[in-house]
């Protein structure tokens, strides 16, 4: 099993399969516009501007479970994200990453860390290193700033 086995939801409801995706290197980040964390949409958008054409995507699932700070609408979420910040990566549905209802993407990718066991989304802004074969190759705790693992990604592409 890997990332691409997965089918997420895209902003507007419709079936996403991360099939389409195949072949590229992925950031999986869940995402909060209200959070200590949330400037690092900056960062973010910095390696999506770098590293896009060299086959990068980052796909941005925001999660209102922690102290409900990705609160509004899918459609507000994303204007406050591309007016604010200028993002131009992908953005998904609103979803939970913890719990009984977290999407089975994040179910999945909490089991990949080295002892195989599962490590639960703490906060907003986890991040997940994808390779170009759907594999977890890393994971970035909030606190872990975008630019102090960009060397990772070059290595990924």
């Amino acid at each position: 099993m890997n990332v691409y086995d997965f089918t997420v939801k895209d902003q507007k409801g419709n079936d996403y399969p991360l099939k389409q995706l195949e072949g590229k290197v992925l950031l999986i980040v869940n995402t909060a516009t209200k959070c200590g964390f949330t400037n690092q949409y900056d960062a973010l958008e910095a390696l999506y501007e770098e590293f896009h054409e060299q086959g990068f995507e980052i796909l941005d699932f925001p999660c209102n479970q922690f102290f409900h700070q990705a609160p509004g609408s899918d459609e507000e979420i994303n204007q406050f994200c591309t007016l604010k910040f200028n993002t131009k990566f992908m953005r998904f549905k609103k979803i939970e990453v913890k719990g009984d209802e977290a999407e089975p993407l994040y179910k999945w990718l909490i089991t990949q860390n080295e002892k195989g066991k599962a490590k639960g989304i703490k906060w907003n802004f986890t991040k997940f290193l994808i390779d170009r074969e759907g594999n977890v190759i890393a994971r970035f705790e909030p606190t872990d700033k975008p630019e102090s693992f960009k060397e990772k990604i070059k290595a990924a592409l």
